[in-house]
């Protein structure tokens, strides 16, 4: 689920054009990240991408299970056979740091890596999902949405400090799940009193979508957040610069083209579908990056 009622993220045609010119993951390009510490975004570009699969819930289909939504509900047993497909298949899981050092300066991964991440905070990731993992040793990135925290068919946080504590990734996920393109520095919150009258305060997006949101994790975990994903995978291109700014090192979008000025801000993901077998979904792990 991708909001606290609906199921609306979207996944696109794979970004085939960076591939062709991609080096192998095993052999070092030239080193994106220069003696400057400034980031060399052409040699992150020309990097091999990696595997990385976005789930949102976990469970059976319902009878109220629109079609859409069930693009993005893996049932139980179809996940279990998904996940042991990739252990079968000599699947390495990684963690966003190694990803990160791998396109920034060339640092090796293990064979066939691949990330698996998981949006929104349900809590069938941590009761289904966790498990499942364990059990072929694989490791994930938890993105969290901070105001479902403790609601009914969401984690709580000590769930999420549990994860973390087992050596997966907790990424910040914003409040509410606002589409990031739609923030401001300068906007405006209407309150309706009980009599009726509406007064305004102003707000600023940025610090109550990411800011706080990112400060709990950070104090639910006792680590710092350094990793984000967008809300319905949907990015547009004059708030990159504003996640650079506040430290992230991997801003991760779904599958639309990244961006050659903010590759790190922009690393793409597939949905595994509800509707995929495991052969379709090894096919997409395989042939989408």
């Amino acid at each position: 689920m991708c909001a606290l009622s609906t199921i609306s993220c979207q996944s696109k045609p794979a970004d085939k054009t960076a591939t062709a010119v991609a080096t192998s993951t095993g052999t070092p390009a030239a080193a994106a990240a220069t003696t400057s510490g400034k980031i060399d975004n052409a040699a992150v570009m020309a990097r091999k991408q990696v595997p990385v699969v976005c789930y949102h819930q976990i469970r059976d289909w319902k009878p109220t299970d629109s079609k859409g939504a069930k693009d993005y509900i893996v049932q139980i047993a179809a996940f279990k056979e998904h996940i042991k497909m990739l252990a079968d298949s000599g699947y390495h899981t990684i963690l966003p740091d190694q990803l990160y050092a791998y396109l920034t300066t060339g640092a090796p991964l293990p064979k066939k890596p691949i990330m698996l991440t998981f949006d929104d905070t349900d809590l069938d990731q941590f009761t289904i999902a966790n498990p499942t993992l364990k059990k072929y040793g694989f490791k994930a990135v938890y993105f969290v949405m901070t105001v479902s925290l403790g609601r009914p068919h969401y984690m709580t946080a000590d769930m999420v400090k549990q994860l973390s504590d087992e050596g997966n990734v907790i990424g910040s996920h914003t409040w509410d799940h606002h589409r990031v393109d739609k923030y401001s520095h300068n906007a405006e919150l209407k309150i309706i009193g009980k009599n009726g009258k509406v007064t305004t305060r102003p707000v600023d997006d940025w610090v109550t979508q990411i800011d706080k949101p990112t400060k709990k994790l950070e104090e639910i975990t006792g680590k710092k957040i350094d990793y984000f994903a967008y809300p319905f995978g949907i990015w547009k291109k004059p708030v990159l610069p504003e996640f650079q700014k506040k430290g992230f090192k991997i801003a991760f979008q779904l599958a639309d083209k990244r961006d050659p000025d903010y590759p790190l801000m922009t690393v793409r993901r597939i949905l595994d579908s509800g509707y995929w077998s495991t052969k379709t979904f090894s096919n997409s792990v395989r042939n989408s990056f």
